[in-house]
């Protein structure tokens, strides 16, 4: 895996023992392209794996990042992939190594951007969403981003959120919410 742009641009990525599906090249640029300009925005990436998407974050300008992932095997090389943000970007990201489940309904703050990447097997991304909107987890400008498998449903609307993008990438959707306006 490699980081796909900003100053981290081309950099590998270690991909961790266990069980891993890592996002597509081709779609963490294009999500990220969509998303543009990411200076002064927070980042939460949710079913981490092996910590690249919120690598991908800091390389292109977010400062205020988190991660979460609960597979102990991956620690040591989550740990060591995203000690290369501070070494080189100055930004320390924070790991948090937990089921992501237990991780939202115990976050006390918001975030500008929410990125889920469960497991394609997963089946509970809409429940997930609706407990990130009930907590407050997201600025009320920010997005939920979710990465799941095509002949898995989500509706355009979950809480006070709605679906205001959607992308394919081969048998794979990006669903993107955002707070309905």
């Amino acid at each position: 895996m490699r980081i796909t742009g900003g100053k981290l641009k081309g950099r590998i990525i270690k991909c961790p023992d266990g069980v891993i599906r890592p996002a597509m090249d081709r779609m963490r640029e294009s999500v990220f392209s969509i998303i543009g300009d990411l200076n002064g925005k927070s980042w939460l990436d949710l079913f981490s794996g092996s910590g690249t998407i919120a690598i991908e974050a800091v390389s292109r300008g977010s400062k205020d990042v988190e991660l979460c992932e609960k597979d102990k095997i991956k620690v040591g090389t989550v740990l060591e992939n995203v000690s290369v943000t501070e070494k080189d970007c100055g930004v320390k990201i924070k790991c948090h190594f937990m089921p992501v489940e237990y991780f939202i309904k115990r976050c006390k703050r918001s975030f500008d951007f929410i990125f889920f990447d469960p497991p394609f097997p997963y089946k509970f991304h809409e429940q997930l969403v609706l407990q990130c909107d009930q907590n407050k987890m997201l600025n009320e400008t920010g997005t939920i981003l979710v990465h799941r498998p095509a002949e898995h449903f989500m509706p355009d609307t979950i809480g006070n959120l709605t679906r205001t993008d959607q992308r394919i990438y081969g048998r794979s959707i990006v669903d993107f919410y955002t707070y309905k306006k």
